[in-house]
């Protein structure tokens, strides 16, 4: 969240890379950006490894998962005095999850996630379907990440045990948030996962700052305690791929809520099919988007529509939304607020839909910079809405997520926003991965 009330400002990938490629090649495709300078840890096999490829090594026991529970434990150590990604960290209880995940695969006992280390949002993350439905699938969660503390309004930042969070490519600027320390983890490799809210882009601004790949599901879709209906689970993932398997697992659990019994995994299937269409646009026709993320953000554009995958068309009228930002602002705080301002509110949010609905019988994605702005430092985003280029789909409901498209003059990671049709969660995770396979 920006300030909130600026408030909330807050990669992609197919398979793990067999070296490091420079940042500023098309991550997106098939690799994060190269590992941020500001973790000088010892290199390991764990941090390069996907979730997948770790939930496969566990299940065919090339792995123990409490041998990667316990690499990602080391990790956090060390990099928790100067990270502060962590409120809590559950070694004891996260080494005994991981045994257990070790029995149950002994005994035969598919787990499609089995042994995958995670971050869960905030002290409740524990309690949400999603991590109810990681943990059924294998997962453990290792401890809980940071979320924004008091005394500020705005929420494009996180404070963790040991201080404030900061962003693993330059720490004197902040991680984005609310899902901040969930994003740094994953950014500075100490987990492969992690679980997010997004209520204003909570998931995607701190995915874009930190260089990672963060899905933002359709509203609705998965329980929320948001009584505004304005915030929805999301996922905070190094690769695109394990952003996939995320979804193929709670997306089909949270029918259920949690009704699986771990010997079948869902299959993931494009809503649309190849090539997918799209609209590009730099500020929605109200955004103030600075000249740089949005030139780094339209070049990872046109590298993902190199691929084959995407074409992007061209209409008369540019997109152009009004500015939800007012609508956002007072229905986040209804009933206390203003009963003229819900109404005003409900119309805006009522235009805008009827303008997405047309924009979304012309193509199948809507492309966007993730925010206007790169991360702003510890004392704050001033007068800039860092959420101007995400609220507007939790207003609408709409899946969105952010990619790495590459990086800024100031060496900070600048992010790529799709955004598709309700419940199209599926062809957005085809199209970041840029995968040529129709799967159905």
């Amino acid at each position: 969240m920006t300030k909130p009330e600026k408030p909330m400002q807050p990669n992609a990938t197919g398979s793990p890379p067999h070296r490091s490629p420079s940042p500023l090649a098309a991550p997106f495709a098939s690799q994060p950006l190269a590992p941020p300078p500001l973790i000088s840890l010892p290199p390991d096999d764990f941090v390069t490894l996907s979730a997948e490829q770790i939930s496969a090594g566990v299940r065919t026991r090339e792995l123990r998962a409490v041998d990667v529970v316990a690499a990602s434990l080391a990790r956090i150590e060390a990099a928790e005095p100067t990270l502060c990604a962590f409120i809590e960290v559950w070694a004891e209880e996260a080494s005994r999850w991981a045994a257990e995940v070790d029995e149950r695969v002994a005994a035969g006992v598919r787990l499609p996630l089995a042994g995958v280390p995670i971050g869960v949002k905030g002290r409740a993350g524990l309690r949400t379907t999603a991590a109810r439905a990681l943990m059924a699938a294998g997962c453990v969660p290792v401890g809980a990440t940071s979320v924004p503390g008091p005394g500020t309004p705005w929420q494009t930042w996180g404070l963790g045990a040991g201080g404030r969070t900061v962003n693993p490519w330059r720490p004197d600027r902040t991680p984005g948030g609310s899902s901040a320390g969930s994003a740094a983890a994953v950014a500075a490799g100490l987990v492969p996962m992690a679980t997010g809210t997004d209520g204003a882009g909570s998931v995607r601004i701190p995915a874009a700052w930190c260089g990672v790949v963060g899905l933002k599901t359709t509203n609705g879709r998965l329980s929320s305690p948001d009584r505004a209906g304005l915030a929805a689970a999301g996922v905070i993932t190094r690769y695109t791929s394990d952003a996939a398997a995320y979804w193929r697992w709670v997306g089909g659990s949270a029918a259920e809520e949690v009704g699986h019994t771990g010997h079948e995994e869902p299959t993931l299937i494009w809503d649309t099919p190849p090539p997918v269409t799209a609209l590009w646009s730099p500020d929605l026709g109200f955004a103030d988007t600075d000249t740089e993320p949005a030139a780094t953000a339209h070049a990872a554009a046109l590298r993902l529509a190199d691929t084959g995958l995407l074409r992007f068309i061209r209409r008369d009228e540019p997109v152009r939304l009004e500015d939800p930002g007012t609508a956002w602002l007072a229905l986040r705080a209804a009933p206390n607020t203003d009963p003229a301002a819900v109404r005003r509110a409900r119309g805006l949010r009522t235009e805008n839909d009827r303008r997405l609905a047309d924009l979304f019988t012309a193509a199948d994605l809507i492309l966007t910079p993730t925010t206007p702005n790169p991360p702003h430092g510890h004392d704050g985003p001033g007068d800039r809405y860092s959420t101007a280029l995400t609220w507007a789909f939790n207003l609408s409901g709409h899946p969105a997520m952010s990619i790495p498209a590459g990086l800024d003059s100031d060496g900070c990671p600048v992010g790529l926003q799709l955004v598709a049709r309700h419940g199209e969660e599926s062809t957005l995770l085809r199209v970041a991965a840029g995968q040529f396979r129709w799967y159905q």
